[in-house]
């Protein structure tokens, strides 16, 4: 009899364990989250939404907060993406973190040129820096956790990224960003950005900039390191070593981009600049009919690897999210090389959950 009621306790433990997601266990430590695309955000998915409620605490669009996006003309802002994410997370239960204000990529050409289409001016680019600022966190106020900023701003060895913001403003375009989205909304954190985070020389210069922004006396809560590895990059040492840096310059650690690409790297392929595109072959995509066990493996491994590190220095890291939910939707479809079929995240193409998912929230119990 005794035998019998200990059966049964263990699995009704064991059915109750089956029934966490990740926010129940990883988010005792830090916020889990992930990006969600405009269909998704618009309710036109509907598997996305039990995913959401289950598994996250926190959400971040994909594009529709991007500049282009939100400002597509001057003066004319477009916010129904945006709003339907923000109505998204509010019925769902997350808090959103805006992504992002200032960035070279996705910015609209008008925001860096004059009437005549000459470079504008140091003065009218700040003048649109402040602008698009205030009128989007303004917009927001009180109901987005955090911004980010500025992203990417460095190259891998640490100069600074000629930009237009940098070409035509100089390196105080970010002290600028970041004062702007502070008297917008004084209460949000805000963030710095950026990619390929365990090069030394990015990794020095961001905590040169987290240390400027300090004496300027700007708010700065966290840096965001992007996070999208690959089955032998980055090295783990180097990354661990960064999470590290940052936190030793007083701000949090974000994970804020993480998934994993598992297919083969075209020539001369590196980080994770969006601008990167390669002609298509089909020894570079070959897992369209289904992905091998000893792959999946591979990639259950360097997953399990990265949320250890996590897991250790969660009383450094915010935030995790991942970019995208299932495997169909994520952006490494068709990044650096259109047209491939990915495996980088936690849920595959029908939204069921992968084993991973199981094996991280066993790792953090």
């Amino acid at each position: 009899m005794k035998k019998i009621c200990i059966t049964g306790f263990l699995a009704m433990a064991l059915a109750v364990h089956a029934q966490d997601g990740l926010k129940d266990v990883l988010g005792e430590h830090f916020l889990i989250g992930t990006s969600l695309n405009q269909w998704q955000s618009a309710g036109r998915e509907k598997r996305v939404v039990p995913i959401v409620r289950k598994h996250f605490n926190s959400v971040v669009a994909e594009n529709c907060m991007k500049p282009e996006a939100l400002q597509p003309t001057e003066s004319v802002f477009t916010f129904k993406a945006a709003d339907e994410l923000m109505e998204f997370a509010r019925r769902n239960g997350q808090s959103v973190v805006g992504h992002c204000l200032v960035w070279h990529s996705q910015t609209p050409p008008w925001f860096f040129t004059d009437k005549e289409g000459k470079p504008a001016t140091r003065e009218q680019l700040i003048a649109r820096i402040r602008s698009h600022i205030h009128t989007v966190v303004g917009r927001y106020k009180g109901q987005v956790r955090g911004w980010d900023v500025v992203n990417e701003a460095f190259e891998d060895d640490g100069s600074w990224r000629r930009s237009p913001f940098y070409r035509i403003i100089g390196e105080d375009f970010i002290e600028i960003a970041f004062k702007a989205a502070h008297e917008a909304d004084p209460d949000a954190e805000l963030y710095y950005n950026d990619y390929s985070m365990s090069a030394p020389g990015r990794r020095d210069a961001v905590c040169r900039l987290v240390r400027r922004l300090k004496a300027a006396g700007c708010r700065i809560d966290a840096v965001g390191m992007q996070s999208h590895c690959g089955l032998d990059y980055p090295d783990l040492k180097a990354y661990e070593a960064s999470i590290d840096s940052f936190a030793a310059c007083g701000v949090k650690v974000m994970i804020t981009e993480l998934d994993l690409n598992i297919l083969p790297a075209p020539e001369n392929f590196s980080g994770a600049a969006i601008d990167q595109n390669f002609a298509y072959g089909e020894k570079l995509d070959p897992y369209t009919k289904g992905l091998p066990d000893s792959v999946a493996s591979l990639t259950e491994k360097r997953y399990l690897e990265l949320f250890d590190i996590y897991r250790r220095h969660s009383h450094q890291i915010s935030r995790v999210n991942l970019w995208g939910i299932s495997d169909g939707d994520s952006w490494l479809n068709n990044w650096p090389i259109q047209g491939r079929t990915s495996y980088p995240l936690l849920f595959d193409r029908m939204y069921q959950e992968k084993p991973i998912i199981h094996q991280i929230i066993n790792l953090f119990k």
